[in-house]
């Protein structure tokens, strides 16, 4: 694992999303203390989807400014926000409609619109507008959240994409063409190497194989290339997860 990453292995799923729930509230009140706003980015998946659901309960999401909170996300499909596989439909059902939050600050990507080229290119106008970021100037997000699939893809950033070696957008369409819904709109490498944290959250057994590939054997995955230049990386897994590295991989 790269020295400047860190890695708290949860017992379970229910402890690594309580553990991501505390990281995103500890991010959220420094910005706000700081900076006056938390500028957040979600990640669609199951393993995200049980932290929303934990934020939304009185106990967590009460100790989070919402009301001081900017939503946005890593990555869509090229679907309805109704759509079933919708990451907005996700984090709304779960999260964003149990919290005061307003609206306004919810930015997601439009994934129902007909040019994902131009549905990239105006999420990337949404962010300049919100972050206040000028030409050459890239958005830097207080907390990314990202999952991890067993290809080593995050985000909708895929093994062989082109889409890896943007060094211009900050958002891009994309075309993955094993996925079930192969269209869509990802947050590229700059943006997300930009931010202040960011939490790969990693649950499951089947995520084993990858995981030991990316932390020890270094490979080049999608995964392996977040590095945040002038920020923080945090890997939060479960045991199963976990259970092909050694204790000192552990460390």
């Amino acid at each position: 694992m790269a020295s400047d990453a860190t890695l708290t292995v949860c017992a379970d799923p229910a402890a690594l999303a309580e553990t991501a729930a505390n990281l995103l509230i500890d991010v959220a009140s420094e910005a706000v203390r700081e900076r006056g706003r938390f500028m957040l980015c979600l990640a669609g998946g199951e393993t995200p989807r049980k932290t929303y659901a934990l934020l939304a309960l009185p106990a967590f999401s009460e100790r989070v400014r919402w009301d001081r909170t900017w939503v946005f996300f890593g990555d869509e499909r090229v679907v309805p926000p109704d759509h079933a596989e919708s990451n907005y439909r996700m984090a709304h059902e779960t999260l964003l409609s149990r919290v005061p939050i307003p609206p306004a600050q919810i930015v997601r990507m439009r994934g129902e619109d007909a040019d994902a080229e131009s549905a990239a290119a105006a999420y990337a106008a949404s962010l300049n507008e919100v972050f206040g970021t000028r030409r050459g100037e890239l958005p830097r997000f207080d907390l990314v959240l990202l999952g991890l699939g067993v290809d080593g893809h995050t985000a909708s950033l895929f093994p062989g994409s082109p889409v890896l070696r943007e060094v211009f957008r900050t958002v891009a369409a994309v075309h993955a063409g094993a996925a079930a819904i192969p269209q869509r709109l990802t947050l590229t490498l700059p943006v997300l190497n930009a931010a202040a944290r960011v939490a790969f959250l990693v649950a499951g057994a089947e995520k084993a194989k990858v995981l030991k590939t990316l932390l020890v054997e270094r490979a080049l995955l999608p995964a392996a290339l977040v590095s945040p230049e002038h920020g923080q990386l945090v890997w939060l897994v479960d045991r199963a997860a976990a259970a092909l590295l050694t204790a000192a991989e552990r460390r």
